[in-house]
């Protein structure tokens, strides 16, 4: 390509940069939401919740659309398949978790670091490619779904590998984007001061970019293939973002409760030491059946249930702590999803996890509602609530540090919000893991795991009551998202009284 040519590229994509953050702006302007006054890595942070809050919504839609097609097979048909809407649900989840974690460490970078985000115009640039490549993924997902059995599939349409059916670019993108987040943070840290949440941050950072590669390579071997493919859905997924969660939270703690650095930093150590030392032996528990020696049986089963440990010890110590100093706090609603997240990540990833996680167990278990179970309430115990209390967090300082206790307005949207949030996932928790048994019980113990006993689990009453009542505590989650949204666009906008000074 000639000079000229490249200079015309690259005058083209700035010019299209230049459009989508007018766009961005007249968005804001219409939502009432002005971030003029936030530092600029701060409002790089109000970017990634958007996104996140879009993408949360897209979740939940294609969620339902995908529970419906459970009791309703010919709904949508050749339209958007369940497989479809399936895959859409998935990837939407975890991108927006992705999202709003970027956006978490952003917000705190700048206070954290003493100085201003070094690379910030490259953060950015980052964000428009990486949003950009989202809504290509997503729209070639609906309109083009499926493509020849070639390496050119894999390149441009579906991966074709569950949980992570991104083509092989947007592989690459994700990685591109994580090393330009850790070049930002390493580089400000290096600038400003260091600490134990940076240190902690930094080194989850380099294990967020690399184990993301694990999945990034074919081999024609099932065995190898799914065991690689679990260091990318186990590792990547469960194990460091449990430590972005902790470092997340220990900052989080501090500025709301004013708990000590050394108490949440002292649990954030051994959270890493946790998650390192008993997750990965843990994903021996994915082992069980792809074709890995028997030792993973018992070596999988015993380390599975020790990774949230810590994460809870942090916040009842820190709510201990805080309790000693008369329980000061100015923000209810992000303390409320804080407590939520401990015990959604205690009883999610902890409990729901381990119970079924045993191979004399997971036999019967393995592939079955159960593990969607387990799924649905520890992705939502452990992730997403962090997210939801930060954004109440970085919501307080948008609206210039105002208070959100008691005696607030309209203090009823966000409890209720958080209300009908939780009880529709712990709604469909309960009936997915009713499904879940009944598969285990007919499926595999009668039906052998036979083809016969699928389908006799499948169409038995028990299982489509379950369904029903899954899609029905769907609609609740559904209306506390649209309950949550509206709080976050609302809260602390008519308040004039200041918030406490935590010390």
């Amino acid at each position: 390509m000639s000079t000229g040519g490249l200079t015309a590229v690259i005058q083209n994509a700035s010019g299209c940069l230049d459009k989508a953050r007018n766009q961005w702006q007249k968005f804001n302007t219409w939502l009432e939401l002005d971030s003029s006054h936030l530092s600029p890595g701060r409002q790089l942070s109000v970017k990634y919740f958007t996104v996140a809050v879009i993408l949360f919504f897209a979740q939940i839609l294609f969620g339902l659309l995908a529970a419906t097609q459970f009791l309703a097979p010919g709904f949508l048909y050749e339209i958007l398949d369940f497989s479809v809407n399936r895959m859409v649900h998935i990837n939407a989840m975890v991108v927006w978790m992705l999202y709003g974690f970027i956006g978490c460490v952003y917000w705190l970078l700048e206070e954290e670091s003493g100085t201003e985000i070094v690379g910030l115009k490259l953060g950015n640039i980052a964000f428009w490619v990486l949003t950009a490549a989202v809504t290509v993924v997503v729209l070639v997902y609906l309109l083009v779904q499926i493509g020849p059995g070639k390496d050119s599939s894999l390149w441009l349409i579906n991966e074709g590998r569950e949980y992570i059916e991104a083509p092989r670019w947007a592989d690459i993108g994700i990685v591109v984007v994580i090393l330009i987040f850790f070049y930002n943070v390493v580089a400000t840290f290096s600038k400003g001061k260091w600490s134990g949440i940076a240190g902690v941050l930094t080194l989850d950072l380099v294990a967020l970019a690399g184990l993301y590669v694990a999945g990034m390579f074919y081999m024609t071997n099932i065995t190898h293939d799914q065991y690689w493919w679990w260091w990318v859905i186990h590792l990547w997924v469960e194990a460091t973002w449990e430590v972005l969660v902790g470092v997340i939270m220990a900052w989080s703690l501090m500025k709301l409760l004013g708990v000590k650095r050394k108490i949440v930093e002292i649990w954030l150590y051994i959270e890493v030491a946790l998650m390192f030392g008993s997750g990965i032996l843990g994903l021996g528990h994915h082992y069980f059946w792809i074709g890995t020696p028997e030792y993973w049986l018992t070596i999988g089963g015993f380390f599975s249930a020790l990774e949230p440990i810590p994460l809870v010890a942090m916040v009842v110590h820190a709510l201990y702590d805080a309790g000693t100093h008369s329980f000061k706090n100015s923000n209810h609603p992000a303390v409320a999803w804080i407590i939520a997240q401990a015990f959604g990540n205690f009883f999610g990833a902890g409990v729901w996890g381990f119970m079924h996680t045993l191979p004399q167990i997971n036999l019967y278990t393995h592939g079955t509602q159960w593990s969607a179970s387990h799924g649905h309430l520890a992705f939502f115990g452990a992730y997403a609530t962090i997210n939801i209390a930060f954004f109440y967090l970085a919501i307080q300082h948008w609206r210039g540090n105002v208070w959100m206790g008691g005696g607030m307005a309209n203090n009823w949207r966000w409890k209720w919000a958080l209300g009908l949030l939780n009880a529709g996932v712990l709604g469909m928790t309960i009936a997915l893991l009713i499904a879940g048994y009944e598969q285990s019980f007919i499926e595999r113990a009668v039906g052998g795991s036979t083809w016969g006993g699928y389908f006799d689990a499948q169409n038995h009453p028990a299982f489509v009551s379950a369904m029903a009542w899954r899609l029905f505590f769907g609609l609740v989650t559904a209306a506390g998202f649209v309950l949550l949204v509206w709080d976050l666009m609302t809260i602390g906008k008519t308040e004039t009284r200041k918030a406490q000074v935590i010390e």
